[in-house]
């Protein structure tokens, strides 16, 4: 076994601190990777407070995470030592299946997160995800980063990116397609780079507007207050499709106002509470509302490819993990722009 270095939570009401603990040797089909950066996600925090009560303690956090190739198994043929290379919110799945779903697999049964899971492949142990010094994955869960994104701003891809990516190409967002964004965070931003970049027309739905002017020169075609009623009303049967990365409650009936006839709005975001929706909000319009959840290992290389041709990554502000608990506070207080990604190479301070 390999120590690893990082930072852990070990209670839900406790700060993250210092924790060393111990990665596998890697197998022949492994990759192991010198982690540079990792994004911090609203779900780390939902995670390491227990705010959807399935935390098992100690927890080292972190999804997007992007690093450098240090050594490969002997049957890895897709990587070499020195590969720019990212891991997002899975290290393994459909364990229990007969075949590997490539398309879906993260809706199946099996699906092994990278942190607050369990490593089959370690012994039961826990997974422990990207707020360390290195990471050991198979390497089927490993991506490539293109050459001409930067990894610091590239490893809020590994999650933000292909999560607004994966319901945008699946509901078809393109020329043509009128865009709603609800919400100009670390999410909703992505949605609007990636948005514009299919061709799509975007607009962002913000409580406010302060965000008015980075959402325009981001992308979007529009930008409007929902704390204002009259945007409700002039918007009215307006958009093709909707995407929530809200994660606190709404009117979700005066959303769904907001669709054409055969319109969807899909739900990115994670509110705590069920969301009420009266039938007829659906009914008149043949109107959909559905979920959407990152992507599959292959449409998760298909958005980095896609990103690598657009140069597109996130907005970022760069802060030393000995800081990471401060950033948790300021993220829940929507106080960043627009993604914390941590400098790995702190944890040498």
């Amino acid at each position: 076994m390999a120590i690893a270095r990082g930072y852990a939570a070990t209670d839900a009401t406790k700060p993250l601190t210092p924790f060393t603990f111990e990665r596998r040797e890697p197998n022949e089909d492994d990759v192991v990777i010198d982690i540079k950066f990792a994004g911090i996600c609203h779900s780390d925090i939902h995670t390491v407070r227990n705010e959807w009560k399935n935390a098992v303690y100690p927890i080292v956090p972190g999804h997007e995470i992007a690093g450098i190739v240090t050594a490969v198994g002997s049957a890895v043929t897709k990587f070499k030592v020195g590969d720019r290379v990212g891991v997002g919110c899975f290290v393994d799945s459909c364990v229990g299946c007969a075949a590997r779903d490539v398309d879906n697999e993260q809706y199946m049964p099996g699906l092994v997160q990278t942190y607050n899971d369990v490593d089959t492949l370690n012994g039961n142990a826990a997974t422990q995800g990207g707020y360390s010094d290195h990471i050991v994955v198979k390497e089927g869960y490993v991506l490539s980063i293109p050459d001409n994104l930067p990894l610091d701003a590239a490893a809020p891809l590994l999650c933000a990116g292909i999560t607004l990516y994966s319901p945008l190409h699946h509901w078809q967002a393109g020329p043509g397609k009128k865009v709603a964004i609800v919400g100009m965070g670390g999410l909703g931003h992505m949605g609007v780079k990636i948005g514009s970049a299919m061709g799509a027309d975007i607009t962002v739905l913000s409580q406010g507007l302060s965000k008015k002017e980075d959402g325009l020169k981001l992308g979007a075609k529009e930008y409007y207050a929902t704390s204002d009623a009259e945007t409700f009303t002039k918007l009215a049967g307006t958009f093709d499709l909707i995407i929530c990365t809200a994660g606190v409650a709404i009117d979700w009936n005066a959303y769904l106002g907001l669709l054409k006839v055969n319109g969807s709005m899909v739900i990115v975001g994670a509110p705590e509470h069920a969301i009420p929706v009266h039938a007829f909000s659906l009914i008149p319009g043949r109107k959909s509302l559905s979920g959407s959840m990152i992507g599959s290992i292959k449409e998760t290389q298909d958005m980095l490819d896609f990103c690598g041709k657009h140069d597109i990554v996130s907005e970022i502000e760069m802060i030393k993990i000995q800081d990471v608990n401060e950033a948790y506070e300021r993220v829940l207080k929507s106080d960043v722009r627009y993604r914390f990604v941590i400098d790995m190479a702190s944890l040498d301070a």
